[in-house]
Formats: C-alpha cells, sequence, structure tokens
C-alpha cells in the first residue's frame, strides 16, 4: 500500500469539501468552509498549500484560477489515520482494538451481521492462503496432526 502523509484535523476538512464535489476554486473552497468555520481566507490558502505539499490535493491553473482536486481517496486518508492510530494506541493488536470498539459501542443486528461476513471472510481467504497440509488442519482444528 502506498504510504499516506497525515493530515491535520483542518486539513481534513477542505479534503471533505473536495471529496463531496472537485474541482473547486479556491473562491468557492473558502466559500463552502465559511458555512462552518471561521477561516480567514489565507488561513485556507495555506491548508490547501500544504495538502498540495503533502501529494494529498493537485491542482490545475486555469487563468489566474487554481481548481484544486483529491489526488487521494476518502477511503485511502480514512485507512492511514485508522492504522496510525492502531500502531500508536494498540500497537498493532488489532484484534484487542475491534474488541475495545465492539464493547464500547452499540451496534445494529446489522453491523453485527456484516462484521461477521467480514470476519468469516477473513478466515476463508487466510485458510486459502496456508499450504495444503496446514488448510487441513484449520478446516478441522480438532483433528489429530
Amino acid at each position: 500500500m502506498k504510504e499516506i502523509t497525515k493530515i491535520s484535523d483542518a486539513e481534513w476538512r477542505v479534503c471533505q469539501v473536495l471529496w463531496r464535489d472537485s474541482p473547486l476554486t479556491t473562491n468557492e473552497i473558502v466559500s463552502r468552509l465559511a458555512e462552518n468555520t471561521e477561516w480567514s481566507q489565507s488561513t485556507i490558502k495555506t491548508l490547501l498549500t500544504r495538502l498540495v505539499k503533502k501529494d494529498v490535493l493537485g491542482y490545475r491553473s486555469l487563468g489566474r484560477e487554481y481548481h484544486y482536486f483529491p489526488k487521494l481517496s476518502e477511503e485511502e486518508c480514512v485507512e492511514t489515520h485508522i492504522r496510525s492510530c492502531i500502531d500508536r494506541v494498540f500497537h498493532w493488536a488489532v484484534g484487542a482494538m475491534a474488541a475495545a470498539f465492539i464493547k464500547n459501542h452499540h451496534l445494529t443486528n446489522e453491523e453485527i451481521a456484516e462484521l461477521k461476513a467480514i470476519l468469516e471472510q477473513k478466515d476463508q481467504k487466510d485458510i486459502a492462503a496456508q499450504p495444503s497440509g496446514a488448510r487441513s488442519q484449520a478446516a478441522n482444528p480438532r483433528a489429530k496432526t
């Protein structure tokens, strides 16, 4: 997976505008962010510049206007932030992270079913990736070897 630079909360908010609709000019981005922030135009321009340097956003110059667009999907950035959190807080103990989340958050029956399906698919992929001798053991863990 391509290494993605972490982005700040403020940079994240700028990206959210562009993930919803792009390309947008600087003025369009400023206008949309003005709806729920008190950031100045210069602050937003600074954030745009940082995101371009981090290769998260790109732009095209059309006349005197810059038209910005995301170079990374929201999903790619979310995954990077999740990986960073898992590393920082759980030291890559993904099972502990998932257990902590599930224990402390209400899940609907639909979400529980979705999680079960994901785990079942993961289990099947892991079994398929094992060498054939280990595969028969994984398929029947009680079998004597």
